[in-house]
């Protein structure tokens, strides 16, 4: 079913400064970025090999994101697994009893996706994504 890791995810708060610092100190090119309205966040791309990181940054105080950021601070948010199909996916994470938070597909950055509860994975959130070709 998971046919790779797409990207990690990393919660910052300023999303240029940390393009910067990634892109300096890693020598990462600086790929796609995005403001994502109906999330209430900009992200911005950095590929590494045929995956990404993926750097989040809040655009409301009010937003999950904005939230996350203030309780826990900069570092990482979530980890995603790339899939075929993410409905076949879906069914099967519903069919193990998994606890997710989306109980359908989302559109997501790349392509669709939907999130376990970090309370089933051992304190990590998982984005699976079927991402748009």
């Amino acid at each position: 079913m998971i046919t790779k890791i797409n990207h990690i995810a990393i919660v910052v708060n300023d999303l240029d400064a940390s393009l910067e610092a990634y892109h300096t100190m890693l020598g990462l090119p600086i790929g796609e970025r995005k403001v994502m309205p109906e999330q209430e966040v900009e992200i911005a791309f950095l590929p590494a090999g045929d995956s990404l990181i993926e750097l989040i940054t809040p655009t409301t105080a009010e937003s999950g994101v904005a939230k996350y950021l203030a309780k826990r601070g900069e570092g990482m948010h979530h980890i995603c697994l790339e899939v075929e199909d993410v409905d076949a996916a879906l069914a099967e994470m519903k069919a193990r009893g998994a606890q997710l938070i989306n109980d359908s597909p989302i559109q997501a950055a790349e392509g669709r996706a939907f999130f376990l509860h970090p309370k089933g994975t051992q304190g990590v959130l998982i984005e699976l994504l079927q991402a748009d070709k």
